[in-house]
C-alpha cells in the first residue's frame, strides 16, 4: 500500500476531533503588541479553573520528561473595537457563558489582590474592556462574537 493510501486509511480510522464547545479570547483592537500576549495569557489562565473539563491530559516526552496539562482544543483570538467588545460581554453574560475579562485598569497594578479589587470597584456596564475571554456551546460564542474578527 502507498503512503497516501495509508494515510487516508489512517484518518478514516481516527477522524480529526471535533469540538462541541469553543475557547475565544476577544482583544481590544487598539492594544499594543506586548498587551496582547500579556491579556491573552491572563484571561485563558482562569478558563481551566471554572471549567476543567477543557484540560487535556498532561504530556511527556519520548524520555520521560512529564509536562503540565493544556487545553484540549484550540484556543481562538480574536480582535474589536471598544463597541463589539462592550456587546461581547454582554452577550455572554445573558447566555451564562464562563468568562473572563480584563480591564484597562489592570495594566497599572501589580497583584492579583489589587486586579480584583480594580475590576471591583467599576460597575459591570462601566468596565473599560480590552480583552475578554469565553469558553461555552461553539454556536452560543459564535453569536457573543458577532462583530468581531479573528485576530492577525
Amino acid at each position: 500500500m502507498d503512503t497516501t493510501t495509508a494515510g487516508a486509511a489512517g484518518a478514516a480510522e481516527n477522524p480529526p476531533v471535533r469540538f462541541d464547545t469553543k475557547i475565544a479570547v476577544l482583544l481590544r483592537d487598539d492594544l499594543e503588541t506586548w498587551q496582547r500576549l500579556n491579556v491573552t495569557a491572563f484571561l485563558v489562565s482562569g478558563l481551566g479553573t471554572a471549567s476543567p473539563e477543557v484540560i487535556g491530559a498532561p504530556y511527556e516526552d519520548a524520555d520521560g520528561t512529564a509536562y503540565l496539562p493544556m487545553f484540549r482544543q484550540p484556543v481562538l483570538v480574536f480582535e474589536a473595537g471598544k463597541e463589539t467588545m462592550t456587546l461581547a460581554r454582554a452577550r455572554a453574560l445573558s447566555r451564562s457563558l464562563t468568562t473572563a475579562v480584563f480591564t484597562s485598569d489592570l495594566f497599572g497594578t501589580g497583584n492579583d489582590r489589587d486586579n480584583r479589587a480594580a475590576v471591583r470597584a467599576v460597575g459591570r456596564d462601566a468596565l473599560d474592556l480590552v480583552g475578554m475571554a469565553v469558553h461555552g456551546p461553539r454556536n452560543a460564542v459564535d453569536k457573543v462574537l458577532k462583530g468581531a474578527r479573528m485576530h492577525p
